[in-house]
Formats: structure tokens, sequence, C-alpha cells
């Protein structure tokens, strides 16, 4: 049998899907893992069918129409083997242009993937796809990888062949110990929050206040990562969010789409959104005016404007104040939002907790943030705030972020899919026809 002519690294996240061919520093294609359509049939088209069809992957981001969402993955597991089919089709043929049939796969899959969904997965992969091999992977073993072969030989991550990985992506949040590229699945710990969750907090507080976006998933992606950043105190910055006029630092508009002229929502004022920077750390805060909610919102008279869908003809605008931060709040405090969950660094020191003790030093000093969510400014910092009374003094607590965190695991794919050895670490077509999915799978037990 002849070698396959390229790998293709495919990371199948829940809200993204990034795939490229081994050995390149970035993947070809970063798109949305759903189909989507506009829920009504579009104003633009007058009823015809043209718009009822569904988008897959790169065709959404083109599109500002609302959409109804079909996700092949649901809290990061695979629901809908048919559905991926599709998205992945789209991904291979028309966005890597590669044929399967001479090609190898790795793929990267969720923590505890159950068996079921496993063989669903191979199905696609062999039978669907016809790929001559196959290799599974899980993101933290892959950052571990990618970091530790471009850290100093003389950093700790890479004299002890371990870290901590902090993935915060789509569906949930994982903080994972990784020791010499295995990840120690008996000491991971998940938080189930992740982009998903803090996207759907950002509409309820919308919506609440202002605008019906409960159906605007796209706008509002974009509305949290171009404005969402994390407070570094959260009593004094609910104070400034709650000054009016120029004293409110965390005031910032979005423009939303109009549908004609303006497809795309855009940020009205960029250098608003950094103005909260300018307060000092220490600043103390005054003893709170008006009664706040457990979860930090005004509940006086806040409701203004009765809630009323966007209306797409004329340049609406959203306002946000203490949302800003009030958003990624829920990964460091999720019990304020009465959510019975630990916090993400109580979650951290669990799974260091669960790690044999001799480790415990060399994790705390490395530790690195992937995933999406972690790219809210001030992330690592309010991190490693929250860490530093829980661990004891005479560890060092060191956090290091991907310089791209949503590419992060992609790129650790390609480094993988590159070695000379991963040929000999994949399942081929014929073995899973001769042994079946549950043996083959074996191999990636650790």
């Amino acid at each position: 049998m002849s070698l396959p002519s390229s790998v293709v690294v495919l990371d199948n996240g829940g809200g993204l899907c990034k795939a490229g061919i081994g050995g390149d520093r970035d993947p070809i294609a970063v798109v949305p893992n759903c189909m989507g359509r506009s829920s009504t049939g579009s104003h633009h088209h007058h009823g015809s069918n043209k718009s009822k069809k569904w988008l897959v992957a790169d065709q959404l981001q083109d599109s500002d129409d609302v959409m109804s969402i079909r996700r092949p993955l649901d809290r990061g597991y695979l629901i809908n083997p048919d559905l991926q089919k599709e998205i992945w089709d789209r991904i291979f043929k028309a966005l890597l242009k590669v044929d399967p049939s001479d090609s190898s796969l790795l793929l990267v899959e969720p923590l505890f993937n159950l068996p079921s969904i496993q063989r669903s997965t191979d199905e696609l992969v062999f039978e669907d796809f016809g790929f001559q091999s196959l290799y599974v992977a899980d993101s933290p073993s892959l950052v571990h990888l990618y970091e530790t072969s471009r850290c100093p030989p003389d950093r700790v991550m890479a004299t002890s062949q371990c870290s901590l990985v902090v993935d915060c992506g789509f569906s949930f949040t994982h903080a994972a110990p990784v020791f010499q590229n295995f990840t120690l699945n008996y000491a991971v710990k998940r938080l189930d929050l992740g982009g998903k969750a803090l996207t759907n907090y950002l509409k309820e507080l919308v919506s609440y206040r202002s605008i019906n976006v409960m159906d605007e998933t796209f706008i509002m992606d974009d509305v949290k990562e171009k404005l969402c950043c994390v407070s570094l105190n959260v009593p004094r910055d609910l104070q400034v969010a709650r000054k009016t006029g120029k004293d409110n630092l965390f005031r910032c508009s979005y423009t939303l789409p109009d549908g004609v002229a303006q497809l795309k929502g855009y940020v009205k004022d960029p250098k608003e959104t950094q103005r909260y920077l300018t307060l000092a750390d220490d600043t103390p805060a005054d003893p709170p005016q008006g009664n706040i909610g457990e979860s930090g919102e005004l509940l006086e008279g806040d409701r203004s404007k009765d809630s009323r869908s966007i209306d797409l003809t004329n340049n609406e605008e959203i306002v946000l104040t203490n949302e800003r931060f009030l958003v990624p709040e829920m990964l460091f405090h999720p019990a304020d939002l009465g959510m019975n969950e630990a916090g993400l660094a109580e979650c951290i020191v669990r799974a260091i907790e669960a790690c044999h003790p001799y480790l415990h030093p060399v994790l705390f000093n490395s530790i690195i943030l992937t995933g999406g969510s972690t790219q809210f400014p001030r992330f690592a910092e309010r991190l490693k705030r929250e860490l530093r009374p829980l661990v004891c003094d005479e560890y060092q607590v060191t956090i290091t972020t991907q310089e791209d965190p949503t590419l992060g695991v992609w790129r650790g794919g390609s480094l993988l899919a590159s070695s000379p050895d991963f040929e000999a670490m994949c399942v081929t077509k014929s073995e899973y026809e001769e042994l079946g999915s549950a043996r083959c799978r074996r191999r990636f037990l650790h």
C-alpha cells in the first residue's frame, strides 16, 4: 500500500473546526462547525427558496441573516454524524481540496469520548470518507507538545516534561495534567462552562436590558470577543460601570448590521473599548449605591425599553457596561450565577492535587492556557490572583497563554503529524476492517 500523500489535521471543536495539512504552521480552514439558514426566508429574495438552503461551515461566515443553527456536537460530543459528514465533506473537498483515500487523518477528539461515539466517528473516517489511516489525539497532549517544542530547553516545562493544560473551549473547560506527552486522564477536572455558555449569558443580559438578541448567535459571539474583558476587582468595577457619561469607563457601543449597507456588526469606537485599562489595579471601591442583585445585576429601573427584536433596516446599536466583565466572570465564580460549580482556580487545584505530590510544584509552575475563552484581556492575571491564595507559598505559579489560543491544539497536531513516527502510531483502514473499532481504539489508550 502506498504511503499517504498527506496528513489531514482536524481539530473538530464544538464551535469551530480547524483543518489543514500536517507540517503547516496554520490550518487552511477555521470555520464554524455547524449548518445554518435564515429563520424567516430572507427579505432580500422576497420569499424565494434561494435563501432557505442550508449553509455549511465557511458559507456561514459571509452571511448576515438570522440563522437557525444545527450543530453536530452537543456538549462537546458528536450527536449527529450525518450532519458532521456534510460539514467535513465541505471542508475536505472545497476548502482543503484533499482526497481522503490517499490521506491519513489526525483527529482531535474530546476527552472521555464515549465508545458509541468513537464507533460512529471511525465509521465516518474509514467507511464514509475512506481515509487510509487514523490517529486520534486529545487536546491537552497536543498543546503540551507544541509548547514544549518551542520553549527554551531550561524551562521547567521542558526539563520536567509536564504541564497543566487549561483548555477553555466552546462546550466546557478542562484542567488536564500532561506528563511526557500523555494526558493523565484520572486527574483531569472539568468545568461545565465554555464559550457557548458565555455567549448565551451575554445574550440574556442584553435581551433583558434593551433589545432581543436571543437568536443572534454569530453577532453576539462577535460582541463578546470584541468587548468582554476580565475584571481584577469586581466590586469596584461594578461601581465604575454604574457611573454616567464619560465617568463610566466600561461603556461601549456596538453597531448592529443593517443587512443592506452594513453586513457585519462593528465596534463604534475601538478606543472606547480600552478606557477601562486606565483604572489602577488597587483603586478601592466606594460602598455600592442602590441594590445590586446576586449576579451583580442592578435591580432598579434598568429595563428602560421593552425587549424587541433587532430591526435590521436601521443601524441600531447595543450599549454594554458591566456586561463586559460579568460575562467572563462566570468562569471564575459560577456560584454567583447560581451554578453549582467550583470556579476555574479551584478546578485547577483539584486537578493538580489528584496527581502524585512530586508533580505538584512542577504543574503549578507550568500552567498553559488554550482555547478561545482564554483570550479575554487580563484573563491570566486574574487567574493567577485567584490561584495564589490556594497554593502553598513555596510553589511558584507560572501561567503561559498560547500565542494563538484558538489554533494551539491544531498546531500541536500539525507538529505530531509531521514527525517521523506518525504513520506507525496510526490505525490503518485494513486494521479497522479486520479488527473493528473497539480493538483499534485500544492503541490510543495510554
